[in-house]
């Protein structure tokens, strides 16, 4: 495990969602530490800032593997596959 210093910012939820305790933001933060328990690492950063959430993991290949995921996710929907 490895100090990552990015962060990944996704435009994920409504933009009315504005604080980190907005349930949607609750919510999907749960997730996040959830799959940082299983990539056995912290979650270092979360933010929402108007539908937007940015966040980063202390684990360089959790981040990489979510940025891959990302990455292909037009490439996919542009092909017609489904994830």
């Amino acid at each position: 495990m490895t100090m990552s210093s990015g962060i990944i910012e996704v435009d994920l939820l409504s933009r009315d969602v504005d604080s980190e305790n907005h349930p949607d933001a609750v919510q999907f933060r749960e997730v996040l530490e959830s799959v940082a328990e299983e990539y056995r690492c912290r979650l270092t950063y979360f933010e929402v800032t108007e539908g937007t959430v940015s966040f980063s993991f202390d684990s360089d290949s959790l981040m990489a593997d979510i940025l891959k995921i990302l990455q292909a996710a037009p490439d996919e929907q542009a092909s017609g596959k489904q994830p």
